[in-house]
């Protein structure tokens, strides 16, 4: 099933229909949402969580990648989600971090054994990886960018403890909206035909927060966009051979897939509470 977003001129394919996603939680007793901390409400569908409240499932906000920001902004975010009614856990799946405190969240929820998970998130979010930190071992295949090989194609059930099972999707959930999450989040960065301008505000969104990003990420102090590309380019080669001008094309790309490798800091302030 294709999507048309219309500002960007691109097409994405959904790689799990909303019809199959409920196939998924129907057999499932306990969810898992696996969002992206450094940018929980961009990758939180409150589709997915209509569907789980209206099955009577329990869900869980499993906020992952801890391990790129603060720690203040890992509790900020966890508070603010307990505080509007989410049971929430932050972990850092790839550095193992958190996952007795996600195991000790899913049993509390448990009363009757055995019992199915469902872990389900948006592309890149790091659901594969939350499998396998679940299972205690790498058997379930990851890839750092959307589209590539590491997705999941078809469903499987783990055992990942006592009476404890759990399903791993057939794909991912269909980005929302037409953010810039759901831009580079629903396609692979190499099928965009036009990079250029779905980097340049996925730059400027991250310099929103963290103004220094890009000379930390590549050590270059420019703050416009296509100023950055341009030296990104120049830096690594990427030069068109007739014009010798510098592949911003090539620089654009890479930009997407440094952000979604984590390599470009970026994250957004939780809200403040009110106590």
């Amino acid at each position: 099933m294709y999507a048309a977003n219309h500002r960007y001129g691109v097409t994405y394919l959904r790689l799990i229909s909303w019809y199959k996603l409920r196939e998924v939680i129907v057999r499932a007793d306990v969810v898992l949402e696996v969002l992206d901390i450094r940018d929980p409400i961009s990758t939180h569908s409150k589709r997915l969580e209509s569907m789980v409240k209206k099955m009577g499932k329990d869900l869980v906000l499993v906020l992952n990648k801890c391990d790129l920001v603060p720690l203040w902004v890992s509790k900020g975010w966890t508070q603010y989600f307990r505080s509007i009614g989410y049971k929430t856990v932050f972990v850092s799946a790839t550095k193992r971090y958190g996952t007795r405190k996600l195991r000790r969240a899913i049993n509390e929820l448990i009363s009757i054994r055995p019992a199915v998970l469902a872990v389900v998130g948006y592309p890149k979010v790091g659901k594969s990886s939350i499998i396998n930190a679940l299972k205690g071992k790498h058997s379930a295949s990851t890839s750092p960018y959307p589209g590539t090989p590491g997705y999941t194609k078809v469903s499987q059930l783990y055992r990942i403890g006592q009476d404890l099972y759990m399903i791993d999707t057939p794909g991912i959930i269909p980005p929302e909206g037409e953010g810039i999450e759901a831009v580079i989040r629903g396609k692979p960065v190499e099928s965009f035909s036009d990079p250029v301008p779905i980097a340049i505000e996925l730059m400027k969104r991250i310099m929103e927060y963290v103004p220094k990003a890009f000379e930390i990420a590549y050590g270059i102090k420019e703050k416009d966009p296509v100023k950055i590309l341009e030296q990104i380019a120049l830096k690594r080669g990427w030069i068109y051979k007739k014009t010798k001008e510098p592949n911003i094309d090539e620089a654009a790309r890479a930009v997407i897939r440094d952000y979604h490798a984590g390599k470009v800091p970026f994250y957004i302030p939780p809200p403040a509470l009110h106590r």
